[in-house]
């Protein structure tokens, strides 16, 4: 039997639990990485375990497990910077409050440990924000000093959270990404120095973000294997035609002028073999979860193809070395 194949519900927020469940498994797909905000409340999974318990009930009627939970939008409010974008993220009536969403996505991600605790999970995937990220790059001049600090505001907010994980022995997986304070690898080494190696603090490995930025993603995840928590699958198309270039044009995703962009997976350019390699290397036996972003194709087509694309491409580890019949006795 293969790895888990889930799908991560944050691009199908629209739908209430119950339904998506409903075409998750008409789709093909074993679970669901949950996304806080959409298809449960952190706050109230913590309190009540009644709630939580009504949640796993709904997966159980269609057959789905839970393996993770998905933290994004909370952690982002958590380290960025106020910026009017983020407004979308918190209650409406905390617009334009940055202080006030702030606090409000620190004790949201404080209730997290205790809420994926209730519905069975010890991962929780995210992001962590990031102070310094408009400083990405050097212009106007920006010193050791100003990154520096960056990295200490992140350390000293996600401190008392990770205690809080640490307490109900919950895992937080980072997804390394633009826009976090570890977005490819040397940012993601330094971040993990910055914590002292602390293993609460893993990976969401996503392929995709390390492929367009020009990175290897096999050998950001042979070098990090051991931090591997959880696993996105999902696929990027790179396209630079002489006349796009790589930060994106201000074009919006799903513009083919774009000199990159999200494709369902198997219609891009990452090497999930090499991927499944290296992951049956590290020994990684978690669920594959696809986050589905495509928007030139229809989406129940393509969650339903990503399904059995997984399916196909997820192969075990060998128990045997191929040449051993050739030896002598």
């Amino acid at each position: 039997m293969g790895r888990p194949v889930t799908l991560m519900t944050a691009q199908w927020g629209d739908l209430d639990l119950e339904s998506l469940c409903k075409l998750a498994k008409e789709m093909g797909y074993d679970g669901l990485e949950l996304f806080e905000g959409a298809h449960f409340d952190a706050t109230k999974a913590a309190a009540d375990k009644a709630y939580a318990d009504d949640i796993l009930a709904t997966l159980d009627k269609y057959g789905l497990k839970t393996y993770a939970v998905a933290t994004h939008v909370l952690g982002q409010c958590v380290g960025d910077n106020y910026e009017p974008r983020i407004d979308g993220f918190a209650p409406g009536e905390l617009a334009g409050k940055p202080d006030e969403i702030r606090a409000w996505a620190i004790e949201k991600m404080m209730a997290v440990p205790a809420a994926a605790k209730n519905l069975g999970v010890d991962v929780a995937t995210g992001f962590m924000g990031s102070p310094i990220w408009a400083y990405w790059y050097s212009f106007p001049a920006t010193s050791d000093e100003m990154i520096d600090a960056g990295y200490r505001k992140i350390f000293d907010l996600w401190t008392p959270i990770f205690d809080e994980f640490d307490k109900h022995g919950v895992r937080f997986a980072l997804e390394v990404h633009p826009t976090e304070i570890a977005f490819d690898y040397y940012t993601w080494e330094r971040l993990l120095k910055e914590f002292d190696g602390r293993r609460t603090l893993g990976l969401n490995y996503d392929p995709s973000h390390l492929l367009w930025q020009g990175m290897n993603p096999t050998i950001f995840l042979r070098d990090f294997i051991d931090r591997v928590y959880h696993v996105h699958m999902k696929d990027a198309s790179v396209r630079l035609d002489g006349k796009a270039g790589i930060i994106g044009s201000f074009l919006t995703f799903g513009d083919n002028r774009r000199g990159w962009n999200f494709r369902s997976l198997g219609h891009g350019d990452v090497n999930f073999e090499d991927i499944i390699r290296e992951l049956n290397a590290g020994g990684y036996a978690g669920p594959l979860s696809v986050e589905w972003e495509d928007s030139g194709m229809e989406r129940v087509f393509g969650g339903t193809e990503a399904a059995a694309f997984v399916r196909k491409v997820d192969f075990a580890a060998s128990d045997i070395a191929f040449d051993a019949a050739m030896g002598n006795d």
